[in-house]
């Protein structure tokens, strides 16, 4: 079952983090990031991973759910780290002809390979613990302060919503056009580069041609609801802070602020 499970895809559930404001967790989120950045030190590294292992207990996932969601992309996480490791000036440990792993290498690539994966695992808690809706008011009312500059902000929201909740269709077409072609003998991890890139071309343009049709259909059916740029909304919930909600906001701008305050002491 966790197979089928990507980043972007809502779980339905009543953990803790569930009932969050949809706000809060943005808002969680946009306190978060910065103090992934400026982590360079263990004690910043120990309290941004403690933050996030409560954060993602409180979610009520098992940690497999987003071991799963990341396994895609851990390609660009391993050549994040090779880039880093290899490139980094520093005396050589490790000399293989024009190939120099230095210490200050493995330790930056070590320490970008932990800030993806934070900021990987941040993303899956919000998406797969807020629906698409709750997400939409919610980042339109992060950019409501835009509306004075004419900022079409409700149509951005949107567009960021469905470019977001984009990301599990595009994973189900090309896992399912993955399976149809090894079924029909296709093999993409043996022979020369050239001929693994020759045989994409039969998996890449079916790819792109469902994923315009699944984009088409997205627009037939929000035409069919009669959705309208620039038309007022209502809401069937309206969004309220509760204690929690700011206890979270909270936390994590201490934590922010600890981050920092290590960042200028060491």
């Amino acid at each position: 079952m966790l197979s089928g499970i990507t980043m972007g895809q809502y779980l339905p559930g009543r953990s803790p983090v569930h009932r969050m404001d949809p706000r809060a967790k943005l808002l969680a989120a946009a306190l978060v990031v910065p103090a992934i950045l400026l982590a360079g030190f263990w004690p910043a590294i120990t309290a941004v991973t403690l933050w996030l292992a409560v954060v993602s207990g409180l979610s009520g996932l098992r940690p497999g759910v987003y071991w799963r969601s990341m396994k895609p992309l851990w390609v660009l996480l391993l050549l994040s780290f090779t880039m880093q490791a290899f490139f980094t000036p520093g005396e050589p440990l490790v000399h293989l002809g024009w190939i120099n792993i230095s210490e200050p290498g493995l330790v930056q690539g070590a320490l970008l390979l932990w800030r993806l994966g934070i900021l990987l695992v941040v993303a899956s808690v919000i998406t797969f613990t807020t629906t698409p809706l709750q997400l939409t008011n919610g980042l339109e009312w992060l950019l409501s302060p835009l509306i004075r500059l004419r900022v079409p902000v409700r149509e951005l929201a949107m567009i960021m919503n469905l470019a977001l909740r984009f990301v599990p269709t595009l994973f189900d077409e090309a896992r399912l056009l993955l399976m149809a072609q090894q079924s029909r003998g296709a093999d993409f991890t043996h022979g020369s580069i050239r001929e693994r890139v020759r045989g994409l071309v039969p998996f890449m343009v079916p790819l792109l041609t469902n994923i315009f049709r699944r984009a088409d259909d997205l627009a037939l059916a929000m035409e069919l609801r009669c959705y309208q740029v620039g038309a007022p909304r209502s809401r069937l919930t309206e969004l309220r802070f509760v204690a929690g909600d700011y206890a979270a906001i909270a936390a994590t701008a201490m934590l922010l602020v600890f981050v920092w305050g290590t960042r200028l002491m060491w």
